[in-house]
C-alpha cells in the first residue's frame, strides 16, 4: 500500500535504492570502513542511476522532486547500516550541492551541475570552524576583494567529503565591521586552487567510511565570478539549507534505529539463555517494543515535516523537533540494541556495534540537540497552534 504522503514514484525510487544498496553497498561497506572513504566509482554509479538529481529542477536536468524524495533517499542509505556511506551521499545531495542549485548563476550551473548530478564531481560545504559550529555568525574565515579575485584566509573543520571531494562551497566573512548575519559570503572553491589545501584527514569514532577533513586557506585566490549568491548574504543561504540538512539527518537516524531494532529482534529470537530465547524475557521484548513505537512515532514526524516542506510552509519548528528527537532517540535505541546483543554487541564485526558508534554524532552534527531545542523554544507558541 502506498503511503499517503508518498507517491508511486517515491516507492519506485525506494525500491531501486534498496536494490542498489543490497548489491553494491552492503557487501563492501566493511572494506570502506577500513579505507576511510567511499570509492568514487560507487558514487558515479549512483549518479548514473539518477539518485543525485532527485531534487534538481527539471529545467536543470533533474527529477524536480521535493523534500519527500530526500527523505526516501536518507531512509534507504540509513538502512544500509553504514553511516559513513550514508552521510557521504547526503552531504553531496542535500547539504552541499543545494547551495549551487539555489543560488548559482547560469554560468556556474552550466559549468558544475552536470558532473555533480552524474557523481563525477563530489561536493562538500565548509561552514564549521574550530571556533564556530552551530553559531554560524561566528565564522572567522576572511575573504578580501583583490581586483578580480578574493583572497581567502582561514580554517574549516569537520568537513565531510573534505579529503576526496572535488568542489567546495565555502563560507567566509566579507565585511569585517558588520554583524555576522550580514557579513558572510559563499564561495565556490575547486580542489587544486592555489592556497587551498586539506590540512589533515580526521580520525573519527564513527562514520569511518566518510572522509572528514580540516581545510586550510592561506591567501587562496578565488575568482570573483565564483561568488555564490549575493555578497554578504551567505548567512541566509546557510540557514535556509539547514532545514533540508536537519530533516535528512533525522530521516537517516530513524531508518538506522529501525534497522538496528530489526537486527536485534533477529538476534534475541535466535539466541538462547537458560534454555529459552532471549525474546521470552519480558523486559527485552517490552523494551524493544517501546523503542519500536518511539521510532515509528518519530518517523511519522519526519514524513509529516517533509510533507509540510513540500507544501512550501514554514516548518522550522518541526524540522528542529525532528533533529532533536531523532538525534537523541537513535542513540537510546542503539544503546539498548548493543545491550541485548551482549558481548557480540561490543565486537567490531557486528553491525550494531558500528551503528552505535555512528549514531553518537547525530545528536551533534547539523545542529546539536540543545541548539535545536532553543529553535523550538523561539517558536513555541506557533508550534502549539492548531
Amino acid at each position: 500500500m502506498t503511503h499517503p504522503i508518498f507517491t508511486e514514484e517515491h516507492d519506485l525510487i525506494r525500491s531501486q535504492l534498496r536494490r542498489f544498496i543490497e548489491q553494491k553497498v552492503k557487501p563492501h561497506g566493511s572494506h570502506w570502513e577500513e579505507a576511510g572513504f567511499v570509492p568514487r566509482e560507487v558514487l558515479r554509479d549512483m549518479g548514473a542511476l539518477g539518485f543525485f538529481s532527485l531534487r534538481i529542477p527539471e529545467e536543470l536536468g533533474g527529477a524536480g522532486l521535493d523534500a519527500r524524495a530526500s527523505v526516501v533517499l536518507a531512509e534507504e542509505v540509513g538502512r544500509s547500516t553504514h553511516g559513513g556511506f550514508a552521510i557521504t551521499v547526503l552531504v553531496h545531495t542535500d547539504m552541499a550541492s543545494p547551495h549551487l542549485v539555489r543560488f548559482g548563476t547560469k554560468r556556474q550551473l552550466e559549468k558544475y551541475l552536470p558532473d555533480i548530478m552524474a557523481g563525477k564531481t563530489i561536493t562538500a560545504v565548509g561552514v564549521t570552524e574550530p571556533g564556530a559550529g552551530s553559531d554560524v555568525a561566528g565564522i572567522r574565515t576572511r575573504a578580501v576583494r583583490d581586483g578580480t579575485h578574493y583572497m581567502l584566509n582561514g580554517t574549516k573543520m569537520f568537513i565531510t567529503n573534505g579529503v576526496h571531494g572535488d568542489l567546495y562551497f565555502i563560507a567566509a566573512r566579507t565585511d569585517a565591521d558588520a554583524k555576522g548575519s550580514r557579513a558572510i559570503t559563499m564561495f565556490i572553491v575547486e580542489k587544486g586552487t592555489p592556497g587551498f589545501k586539506v590540512g589533515r584527514a580526521l580520525d573519527k569514532t564513527g562514520w569511518r567510511s566518510s572522509d572528514t577533513a580540516e581545510l586550510i586557506f592561506e591567501d587562496c585566490r578565488v575568482p570573483a565570478e565564483n561568488v555564490l549568491g549575493e555578497e554578504n548574504r551567505g548567512f541566509y543561504s546557510i540557514m535556509a539549507n539547514f532545514q533540508t540538512e536537519r530533516l535528512v539527518i533525522g530521516a537517516m537516524a530513524m531508518a538506522e534505529a529501525r534497522e538496528a531494532i530489526r537486527l536485534t529482534f533477529e538476534h534475541v529470537t535466535a539466541r538462547t539463555a537458560f534454555g529459552k530465547p532471549l525474546w521470552d524475557k519480558q523486559v527485552i521484548r517490552q523494551r524493544l517494543s517501546r523503542r519500536l513505537a518511539e521510532v515509528e512515532a518519530a518517523r511519522q514526524l519526519v514524513h509529516h515535516t517533509a510533507w509540510l516542506d513540500a507544501q512550501g510552509g514554514d516548518c522550522v519548528a518541526q524540522v528542529s523537533m525532528v533533529k532533536a528527537l531523532a538525534g537523541d532517540l537513535v542513540n537510546q535505541v542503539l544503546y539498548d540494541c548493543v545491550q541485548f546483543h551482549g558481548g557480540m554487541g561490543f565486537i567490531r564485526e557486528t553491525a550494531v556495534e558500528r551503528m552505535a558508534r555512528d549514531a553518537r554524532v547525530q545528536a551533534i552534527g547539523g545542529g546539536a540537540s540543545e541548539v535545536m531545542l532553543e529553535e523550538i523554544a523561539k517558536r513555541f507558541g506557533s508550534a502549539l497552534a492548531d
